[in-house]
């Protein structure tokens, strides 16, 4: 059983129940989402006064595949062995499975553009699942390496709604060049650089594995450094799912001790147990304010904080613009007299605080958020994570939680896909990307090549007795 808190290991999901479980059925509308997200929190026990699923939003985010492709070869990679043999979606699938996104959570719902990686699609294509997206009032992002992600592809999609562009850098990545998760930030600075100036909110995610864990700080360091541009930095704890060869974690890396490393690179303490974001053991967040590069923890208020969830009226904030989201939550803070005296309080206590930083830095601020994400691994799920799951992931058939998804992925990006033509429905194949008249059920790929896992395998223990050596 789950304790009070949520940190307690909750029961695991039998083979069986990962093999019968489905993607979540079509509501009547997404008016009832906001209610069912909360019904889903509370029964595993997650509601808490700062709880924002089922208060704020419906839903953290929905990953939405638009190709299997990949032009890295990660070691942590939650793909399957058979991604690699699947063509891409086709375009009028992808815009129905967006359009089922809204069905099922309504406008301002947060949609990850994702693969493998989304720029190996065509580029037109991109623009036009991008332009769908925003054109449903939904907020698209783009995760992406980087390798294709140049100025004017983000330029373009810019124009056509894109809000978020999260680039994935880390070492499991095997990039040429750079022996050290340091060194990458080379690579990182590269990308800001691209991204510097437009209406995008840049985040970084990074894969937490042995070989990097004791580096973690240094790369927190390096985003509080650059906060005038990035937003966010999300680090994900390794999961023994997909095709990864490193297996499971070890017991160093944890929710807890990754926490202590991003404290230790932002040299202050980061309340990230102030606000609840879905599962307590699935994620964690934290932000902080940024003046003169010194960090100030922004949630170490909680009861002004729960407060202000409980009274402040439901507002859609605009990413791409710092001066907006200032502007809109000022307004929805000046709709009652009590909000205004508590923030006005929060403010000049924090400006006491960091007064001398703020005086150097010309009252310059900037907002740099942390994300932990604890995915679990396919033959450890637990169920009631499962079920308060923020992180979704769009199937042919509806959302289901990301865990649950990369435990079985086969069964989704192998199932023929229904198309609708002038002579009729026909069936898309995954594995030739031809059409059929009638379905044949799920395809069974032949054996997959191993060639691809065994140098993944390789590298990961060439790494391993590297840093032994070191």
């Amino acid at each position: 059983m789950v304790s009070s808190g949520g940190l307690s290991c909750g029961a695991h999901m039998a083979p069986h129940e990962v093999h019968l479980a489905q993607p979540t059925a079509r509501p009547p509308d997404y008016h009832h989402a906001l209610s069912a997200a909360r019904h889903r929190v509370t029964s595993a026990n997650q509601w808490t006064e700062s709880q924002l699923m089922g208060r704020r939003w419906p839903i953290g985010c929905v990953a939405l595949e638009i190709t299997q492709r990949c032009n890295l070869d990660c070691t942590a990679c939650y793909l399957s062995e058979h991604s690699e043999a699947v063509k891409d979606i086709p375009l009028e699938e992808l815009f129905r499975r967006i359009d089922l996104i809204f069905d099922h959570y309504g406008p301002n719902t947060n949609v990850q553009v994702t693969g493998g990686d989304p720029t190996l699609r065509k580029r037109d294509e991109l623009v036009a699942i991008v332009r769908r997206l925003s054109q449903k009032s939904m907020r698209p992002a783009l995760l992406t390496n980087g390798i294709r992600a140049k100025r004017e592809l983000l330029v373009e999609l810019a124009k056509a709604g894109l809000v978020d562009v999260a680039f994935h850098v880390d070492i499991t990545q095997g990039r040429k060049g750079y022996g050290s998760e340091v060194a990458l930030n080379e690579v990182r600075k590269e990308y800001i650089e691209r991204a510097r100036g437009l209406p995008l909110s840049v985040m970084f995610n990074t894969t937490v594995v042995d070989r990097n864990f004791e580096e973690i700080s240094e790369i927190v360091e390096f985003f509080v450094r650059n906060c005038d541009v990035v937003r966010l930095a999300s680090f994900q704890l390794q999961a023994d799912t997909g095709r990864t060869v490193l297996g499971r974690r070890s017991d160093a890396i944890t929710i807890q001790s990754v926490q202590e490393q991003i404290e230790k690179g932002a040299r202050s303490p980061i309340s990230f147990d102030t606000l609840r974001v879905g599962h307590a053991r699935c994620n964690r967040y934290g932000m902080i304010f940024v003046a003169n590069n010194r960090a100030y923890d922004a949630l170490d208020d909680r009861r002004s904080l729960e407060a202000l969830l409980k009274r402040m009226p439901l507002l859609s904030f605009d990413r791409r613009s710092r001066s907006k989201v200032i502007a809109t939550f000022v307004k929805g803070i000046l709709t009652s007299p009590y909000l205004s005296f508590k923030a006005a309080g929060w403010l000049l206590r924090k400006a006491w605080q960091a007064k001398s930083d703020l005086w150097a830095a010309r009252g310059r601020v900037y907002k740099l958020s942390f994300v932990i994400h604890n995915f679990m691994d396919a033959c450890r799920l637990e169920r009631d994570r499962v079920d308060a799951c923020a992180f979704m992931a769009m199937t042919g058939r509806g959302p289901i939680s990301m865990c649950l998804h990369n435990a079985k992925r086969d069964a989704f990006i192998l199932a023929p896909v229904r198309l609708s033509g002038p002579e009729g429905d026909c069936f898309w194949t995954p594995l030739s990307g031809e059409p059929m008249e009638k379905s044949a059920g799920t395809h069974r790929p032949p054996n997959p090549n191993r060639r691809a896992a065994k140098a993944r395998l390789k590298r990961a223990l060439a790494a391993a007795g590297a840093a032994v050596a070191g």
